[in-house]
């Protein structure tokens, strides 16, 4: 378990069913996520953390909040040692990782967005990295005809092709074939599953966009877990999370986890811009949603039109902090996506803006200047940063040199 913090630990063993998909027959009954977030905060309140219920004075604290906030038995679950390590050499032979609330490198989206819901435990495949780059999330119902799923893998593709990932909920219908769609440009994916991780990372369309650091799959659910309506409909807000924007393709009126996760986004978050597929005639659902606050899709087909989707986020989406965009730290990385926002939510040409900005950074930045350099300085994806840099070097303000591909300031 050398991998895992000693937070991590403590949470998976307060919470995790540990390789079974379900608790064990019998066993110690498993913290819900409610329990779980009601011993975070006692622990938050005493200046302690999950690993304090594995020192020493782990009895002593175990009784005292097992007592105030009427949880089950701690001890029965923090003595689950033994099924942790095989669980944790289980997941380690697939490539499945796992990080908590408590790790340096749990993806801040969902902290910033969902506070104290936010799960407590993710377990993804794929680089990680991409569950803090953005994007746009294509979501909608599984039981759609041919034409809606053509429709969705189009945006997908053409979203990837500008530059942007998608992400979407990996289930049957819409959120596979915006998945499939993005894949095929050679695009960058997110997938946040509801159910059998496990199962999904070895399918044959997933492994070479996994390994070659395109996608990445995660969910807050036990990677063995089956299919469960209560999580699809938890998952949902998972994707908005992560997400600068959303597509509703379609959605059930009043049912559903698509209706259920945009009403949610439209009315308690109201954190991202919400758009539906534009219809030719009266449909319920989507008409409903459009009275809610959400915008018609305007159809985009290029990186620029594709990033004035993002531009309309809320206002308190919008820092008014300094914009920190050459600090190196995970806070500049934030920055960079704050300085996208605002660059494209104040001005009336976006591109030429951002442009400005990339020049500000090659003002700044050590040499050369590489395309991964680039897009994690400015908190955008590598195919972006590639676009930036050809633009400048056309512009005759960079040179490309080869072997390896770097770029140089262009001296008269």
């Amino acid at each position: 378990m050398a991998n895992l913090t000693g937070n991590t630990q403590a949470i998976l063993l307060l919470t995790a069913p540990l390789l079974n998909g379900k608790s064990e027959k019998n066993g110690p009954r498993l913290l819900s996520d409610g329990a779980y977030r009601r011993l975070a905060r006692w622990l938050r309140g005493q200046s302690m953390s999950p690993f304090d219920l594995l020192g020493p004075d782990a009895e002593a604290i175990s009784h005292t909040v097992e007592q105030e906030l009427k949880l089950p038995p701690l001890r029965p679950l923090l003595e689950r040692g033994f099924q942790l390590s095989q669980a944790v050499e289980h997941w380690g032979q697939r490539g499945i990782w796992v990080v908590s609330r408590a790790d340096v490198n749990y993806p801040k989206r969902f902290k910033e967005r969902l506070g104290d819901v936010a799960p407590p435990v993710i377990y993804g495949c794929g680089d990680a990295k991409l569950l803090g780059m953005g994007g746009l999330a294509i979501v909608g119902s599984r039981n759609v005809s041919q034409s809606i799923l053509d429709y969705t893998a189009d945006i997908a593709r053409r979203c990837a092709e500008s530059g942007f990932p998608v992400i979407s909920g990996g289930a049957r219908g819409v959120d596979r074939a915006a998945m499939q769609g993005a894949g095929a440009a050679e695009g960058q994916v997110v997938g946040v599953l509801a159910d059998s991780l496990a199962q999904a990372i070895i399918k044959r369309e997933h492994r070479e966009p996994l390994m070659n650091g395109r996608m990445v799959l995660c969910t807050p659910y036990d990677p063995q877990a089956r299919f469960n309506v209560g999580h699809a409909m938890q998952r949902n807000k998972l994707v908005y999370a992560l997400s600068d924007a959303a597509l509703v393709v379609n959605a059930d009126f009043e049912k559903g986890g698509t209706w259920a996760g945009a009403v949610e986004q439209l009315d308690t978050f109201k954190q991202i811009p919400l758009y539906i597929r534009r219809v030719s005639e009266s449909n319920k659902a989507l008409d409903a949603l459009m009275r809610k606050g959400a915008s018609a899709w305007p159809d985009p087909i290029n990186a620029k039109s594709f990033a004035d989707v993002f531009s309309q986020d809320p206002k308190s989406m919008i820092d008014d902090a300094p914009l920190g965009l050459f600090d190196s730290s995970d806070a500049g990385i934030s920055n960079g996506h704050q300085l996208r926002r605002r660059a494209l939510h104040e001005s009336a040409d976006a591109a030429a803006v951002l442009e400005e900005c990339v020049q500000r950074l090659i003002l700044k930045a050590e040499m050369p200047l590489t395309e991964d350099g680039i897009a994690t300085q400015l908190a955008v994806t590598k195919p972006q940063a590639r676009t930036w840099l050809k633009h400048l070097c056309e512009k005759g303000l960079l040179v490309r040199r080869t072997r390896p591909v770097r770029y140089e300031p262009a001296y008269e």
